[in-house]
């Protein structure tokens, strides 16, 4: 399995699009989220979590390309963040969930071609069937993010349009 990581150091690591990285303490970042996903698992009692920044909705469209990098697809996100989280040691029963991207950037209104609006309904049903529910989000609208998470505080910041907001 491929893992995009793109740097990685003592305090910070940064994941492009299909990346997934957990870790014990430091931050990790990923940027430009437009249609695609940032989904973030953190354990604050520990001070260790995961992050993945999926891309396309259905691992079925692509069966190749999903074994090669399961990553990039939302309706495995959730699995492996969490279990990429739980290696890193957090606790399952602690860990808090949250959503980032999914934004029409191209402003597209045609369903078919709507990834941002596909890959935040794959996501909402793959976290039904696990019983599973968000925290916090900031999904939708028109513009990219970029999502800061902070093991050592517990604070998941979205930059966004020149803002910064915690979740």
């Amino acid at each position: 399995m491929q893992r995009e990581v793109m740097s990685k150091d003592a305090v910070r690591t940064v994941i492009g699009i299909g990346g997934l990285a957990g870790r014990r303490g430091g931050t990790i970042v990923t940027h430009a989220l437009g249609s695609c996903l940032g989904l973030c698992a953190i354990d604050r009692t520990a001070h260790v979590g995961a992050m993945i920044h999926s891309q396309l909705p259905v691992s079925a469209k692509n069966p190749q390309r999903a074994a090669e990098n399961p990553a990039l697809f939302t309706d495995l996100a959730l699995g492996l963040v969490l279990a990429e989280a739980e290696r890193e040691g957090a606790d399952r029963r602690r860990l808090r969930l949250c959503l980032a991207g999914g934004a029409n950037v191209n402003a597209v209104c045609n369903d078919l071609f709507n990834i941002a609006k596909q890959n935040l309904t794959v996501m909402r049903k793959v976290l039904w069937q696990a019983s599973m529910l968000l925290d916090a989000e900031d999904t939708g609208g028109t513009a990219p993010r970029t999502v800061f998470m902070n093991l050592d505080t517990g604070v998941i910041t979205i930059e966004s349009a020149g803002k910064r907001t915690q979740l």
